[in-house]
């Protein structure tokens, strides 16, 4: 496993973030490690799930960050589902 950086934005907030992850995180984790920078600070805490969009496309909850192909420095976008 390793240290993985990514640029990201939380659907909502205007604040682009660079979070650091782990290659072998879920996609529910990186949501949650995004969310904390922008929920309840720029961005409603509404209880919803959380989920990655990588080139608009839904990434599954499961899905690690090495298995995406995400590669490093690339943007990924957090929103709430429903």
């Amino acid at each position: 496993m390793a240290l993985f950086p990514l640029q990201a934005n939380f659907r909502g907030d205007f604040v682009v973030l660079l979070i650091p992850v782990d290659d072998g995180d879920d996609m529910t984790a990186v949501a949650e490690k995004v969310a904390q920078h922008s929920i309840g600070l720029r961005v409603v805490d509404t209880g919803a799930p959380k989920r990655v969009y990588y080139n608009g496309k839904e990434l599954p909850p499961r899905m690690t960050v090495k298995e995406s192909g995400i590669p490093p420095m690339d943007w990924i976008e957090v929103a709430y589902v429903g």
